[in-house]
């Protein structure tokens, strides 16, 4: 029994510009930023929503169609704002460029040459094109030629924009005929906990729980505080110029790292047997958080739901259903004899006032969210004596570990360092 759903992958290629338009090209992104910072101002003025793509495409220098698709991100980015929070509100005081997105045979074209490479034709500006051959990965390519001449699959936007100054084309694929398997068919349930500064998780199958894992993210929380206090300084400076540039990039190191977490989660959850990703329901946990000024800001713009987006999605790639449960008490209970009270947790160490267990509090999380995607599932939770060595894994990027005391491979990317008992 399989729960058919469509799969989406977006494909990164460079831009080899066969003629000397990579200025054009430049110019229509400069264009597509002042789209967007217009769309953002009216916005936040309560012009109606609905209104706005037609007047801002009015007075843009880009086609009508690629105006529209720029308009629908950024208030798609408002949006996001205003269930989420996930960034903060969007400036519209942002300089630079800003990607030029397009739908597949409007705004751009591709093809196959005769040489089996693919060309692409980007309408810059009205009447003006950026004609070219993609340069990428083996397997981004593949996917992408077989897209071009199978029923299968579908070639839906595309952003053509300049990363470090190198011009590059994100394509979105889509696979209408590949499936996720019903979740109900699984074996194992991976809980997720997401947290500021790590992600726990823990598969627990019919025999118990098979393994758990904690992967630190600390420069995310580093990187965010970091930029909030550049921009407070900034605007103290009166220098309000650089905000929307700082606030880019925070963006984009944030989601870099979110996109590679999010990555070693699918690849941790492949080792399993018919694997199912659980996550909390946090949709409502901003509206509840109220711990002051500070703690407020630090927590309204984590961001979880991008994190469990990112993680769904890539999934759903390798055919792992995503479940989702209420998170009511996960943190406080505790897994072994599901005594729940507040005093259980205290940061990063979790002991129980009733039986005395002790465990690491995010891998603990991760333990009771797997029991209830379980109980979800309508499967029998099985006793749970014991549980197995927190091991904690963090970026090599992020500095030297002490040797690996675990005993098979962890994520890729990844060093281990084992955590024998309970973690500070």
């Amino acid at each position: 029994m399989t729960d058919a759903q469509a799969l989406v992958k977006t494909l990164d290629f460079q831009l080899d510009i066969q003629s000397d338009t990579e200025s054009l090209l430049y110019d229509a992104c400069l264009e597509a930023r002042s789209v967007y910072n217009e769309t953002i101002r009216l916005a936040k003025q309560g012009v109606d929503w609905d209104a706005i793509p037609n007047r801002v495409a009015d007075d843009a220098d880009l086609v009508k169609n690629t105006t529209q698709r720029v308009v629908a991100k950024a208030l798609g980015a408002m949006e996001n704002y205003y269930e989420h929070d996930d960034f903060g509100q969007p400036s519209h005081s942002k300089d630079g460029t800003y990607p030029l997105r397009a739908n597949y045979e409007e705004g751009y074209n591709l093809s196959l040459t005769d040489d089996g490479d693919v060309a692409f034709r980007i309408s810059a500006k009205p009447y003006k094109h950026v004609k070219g051959v993609l340069e990428g990965s083996d397997a981004h390519l593949d996917i992408l030629k077989t897209a071009l001449e199978s029923d299968e699959w579908t070639i839906g936007t595309a952003e053509a924009l300049f990363h470090n100054d190198i011009a590059e084309l994100h394509v979105n694929v889509t696979n209408t005929e590949q499936t996720v398997r019903d979740k109900h068919d699984s074996r194992t349930v991976v809980g997720v906990d997401v947290n500021e500064d790590n992600v726990a998780l823990t598969a627990l199958s019919e025999d118990g729980v098979e393994d758990t894992l904690v992967i630190d993210f600390p420069e995310i929380k580093f990187e965010r505080h970091r930029y909030f206090t550049i921009r407070k300084r900034v605007q103290n400076a009166g220098k309000d110029s650089i905000h929307g540039t700082l606030e880019g990039r925070e963006e984009r190191f944030v989601r870099d790292r979110l996109h590679k977490v999010s990555r070693h989660i699918v690849e941790w959850s492949q080792q399993f047997e018919k694997p199912c990703i659980v996550f909390e329901d946090l949709k409502e946990m901003r509206d509840s958080i109220d711990y002051g000024t500070r703690m407020n800001r630090r927590l309204h713009h984590l961001p979880f739901r991008t994190l469990q987006f990112y993680t769904s999605y890539k999934a759903a790639f390798e055919g792992i259903p995503t479940g989702w449960i209420d998170p009511y008490k996960t943190s406080q209970r505790c897994p072994m004899c599901g005594h729940t009270e507040r005093a259980n947790r205290n940061k990063k160490r979790f002991k129980c006032r009733d039986c005395e267990h002790q465990d690491h509090s995010d891998r603990s999380a991760s333990v009771n969210i797997a029991v209830k995607g379980n109980k979800k599932l309508d499967w029998t939770v099985p006793a749970l004596n014991s549980l197995p060595v927190v091991r904690t894994v963090r970026r090599q990027a992020s500095g030297a570990v002490d040797a690996p005391t675990v005993t098979h491979d962890t994520a890729r990317g990844y060093q281990a360092d084992g955590c024998v008992g309970v973690s500070d």
